[in-house]
This record gives C-alpha cells, structure tokens and sequence, in this order.
C-alpha cells in the first residue's frame, strides 16, 4: 500500500504524460473537479447494509453492476465482469441478492458490491461488480476505497457507445483515494466497471467528477 501511495503522490497532471496509457492514476489532489456523490443521504444499514436490487439512481450517475451486453462470472467469491458493452450504455443490476448494498460504516454511508455468495453472507460482501454511468462524458474522476487488504481491483473506463478506452488495475489495495485522468484531457468518459479480488472485499465512498467549467 505504500509503494501505490508514493506512485500517486508522484503522479502530476504533467507526469501523466509519462503513463503511456489511455487513463491513468494521477493523485486526486491534483484534480480540479466540481461534483461530488456520497451515499450518506440513502437508506444504509449496519453489517451487510441495506439491500438494493436495483439500479441506484443518483444526481449526476447512477450506479448498478454491469452494462447491457457484458456478461458476469466468478472468480472464487468474486465477481469478474466479461464481454463488450452495447452502446448506448445501459446499467444493470445484479441477481437479486448480487447487486449492491449501503452500509453505514464509521459514521458514514458506503457502496459496496455483492458477490456470487449473495447478500447477507460476508464471503459476498464487497466482493461483487461495480458500475456506474456519468450523465455527462467525464475527462477525470476520484473516488474513496474503503475496507481492502492488500488485494487487487481493476477500473475498465467506458465511452458511451461501449468501446473501451482502458483498464487500469490498482494493488495493493487498503483505505485509500484514487485519482484518474483521460490522456490528453479526453472528455469521454461515460462508464467505469470496477471488479476486485480483495480478500475482504472493498466498498466506495465520496465519487469526485466534474469537469471545470471551460473561461477561454
């Protein structure tokens, strides 16, 4: 964790050039951005939280497991996130028991996945598939991992008509911020997937988006 925590320290809006890739980890500090979502003004309960079946819709993006036309399976307890979205992006939510949970956690309220095990088994929770659809293509983005021991988590960043731009994995994983930025400022970002293999699962909390507003 703390090599990943000096990486994104490291990591500026100009050292981004340096990433080679189509997103990249940069440190959200760096970040200008304008919105925020947390999950604190939802319905969230203790343990496995508040179950929910279907897609969250929230200002500004709406959060369920995977897009129309991506297929699921599992990796142990994991959910691992397959095949080409169809464009136009359309959420969807997991089997009942398999979507999502809010969980009050430390004084606030998180997101958390469920996996194959299914809700309220702990061996699913946190273990599941994220997603989540911008109303409006996103250049940059930040959200807060909560929970993580040291596992792995993959982000795969979508356009609007399904095509990937890119897949960043982050490892190791614990409770931590990250920052990602479009090379090149790119303002395409429509959709992100974010899977894990963490041991204890990981949940999100405090979703930063929002592109500055463009005084030339």
């Amino acid at each position: 964790m703390m090599l990943l925590r000096a990486l994104l320290l490291s990591l500026t809006p100009t050292g981004l050039l340096a990433c080679g890739a189509p997103v990249c980890l940069v440190d959200p500090d760096s970040l200008a951005l304008t919105r925020v979502i947390t999950f604190d003004d939802i319905r969230s309960g203790g343990g496995p939280g508040l179950r929910m079946d279907d897609v969250l819709i929230l200002d500004g993006a709406g959060f369920g497991e995977r897009f129309a036309g991506q297929g699921l399976a599992a990796a142990d307890t994991h959910d691992q996130v397959i095949g080409a979205a169809l464009g136009p992006l359309i959420l969807l939510p997991g089997a009942p028991g398999q979507n999502l949970s809010v969980v009050h956690f430390y004084g606030n309220s998180v997101l958390n996945g469920y996996g194959p095990a299914g809700y309220p088994r702990r061996e699913g929770q946190g273990e599941g598939a994220i997603a989540w659809l911008f109303d409006n293509d996103q250049s940059a983005l930040s959200f807060e991992l909560r929970g993580g021991e040291e596992g792995a988590a993959l982000a795969q960043f979508l356009r609007r008509d399904g095509s990937v731009i890119g897949a960043v994995p982050v490892e190791p994983l614990g409770e931590m911020t990250l920052g990602f930025a479009r090379a090149g400022d790119i303002r395409d970002i429509a959709g992100v997937v974010l899977t894990n293999t963490d041991p204890q699962g990981i949940a999100i909390d405090t979703l930063r988006f929002g592109n500055p507003p463009d005084l030339s």
